[in-house]
């Protein structure tokens, strides 16, 4: 029955699962301004201990896409999807980063009380790769079964990548090496298991055969978001 339930996959969900993936690990400025929005007001909601405020930072972060994308690349050998992927992931951790140190250092002055959940996000342990393993597995298998789409925004708040994120930031922001490392470490440890997972989802799909396909979508989707943010040149009086 399980093996069933992974090869009932249409060649039109796979596509529209690639196109979808390969539309949000492109690093565009929307993209970024998403991650800048959704960092800093998850460290608003750190900084303060408001629960509501850091999941509301989870459903509007686009940071999932590339990781999948990542596992995708992964599966289908695509050396320009994962380079793709990795980038936007890797730019997108780092302007999370620099972000919640500059809203700690401009905020934390009228913090006097220590989060609860920023105490919980140091601690890393291997229940911190299985939360990511199983909200990966749940994300891979949602974004490509349509009737199942409507359940990522849930699983993006199960994810909790941004809020460790955050959490680094906070650390650095505050000279904290321990605050800094553990949260980082919990950081990679949630990536880590949500793209072991989504590799297995994608390889159980048999997502391989569409890699040509990809590879177009790949090209395409990259001319679409350059033309659309090409700053076109004021006209001349």
């Amino acid at each position: 029955m399980l093996t069933q339930l992974f090869n009932k996959v249409s060649d039109e969900e796979k596509t529209e699962a690639i196109k979808k993936l390969m539309e949000n690990s492109i690093p565009s400025n929307g993209f970024f301004l998403m991650v800048f929005l959704s960092v800093t007001m998850a460290t608003f909601g750190l900084l303060i201990n408001n629960s509501a405020v850091i999941v509301g930072s989870m459903l509007i972060a686009p940071i999932l896409y590339p990781v999948l994308g990542l596992s995708m690349g992964i599966i289908m050998s695509d050396n320009l999807l994962i380079t793709k992927s990795f980038f936007t992931f890797g730019k997108a951790a780092i302007l999370g980063v620099i972000v919640s140190a500059l809203v700690t250092l401009l905020f934390s002055s009228q913090i006097t009380t220590t989060s609860n959940t920023l105490i919980n996000l140091t601690k890393p342990t291997l229940i911190s790769f299985m939360i990511g393993a199983v909200a990966g597995f749940a994300a891979a298998f949602a974004i490509v079964k349509r009737k199942f789409n409507e359940m990522l925004p849930g699983v993006a708040i199960s994810v909790a990548l941004i809020p460790p994120l955050a959490v680094v930031g906070i650390g650095l922001a505050k000279f904290n090496i321990t605050m800094f490392m553990n949260s980082l470490l919990l950081f990679i440890l949630n990536t880590a298991g949500i793209i072991f997972t989504a590799i297995v989802v994608f390889s159980l799909m048999n997502f391989y055969v569409k890699r040509k396909e990809a590879e177009k979508i790949v090209a395409k989707e990259e001319k679409k978001i350059a033309k659309e943010e090409e700053v076109k040149p004021e006209e001349t009086i």
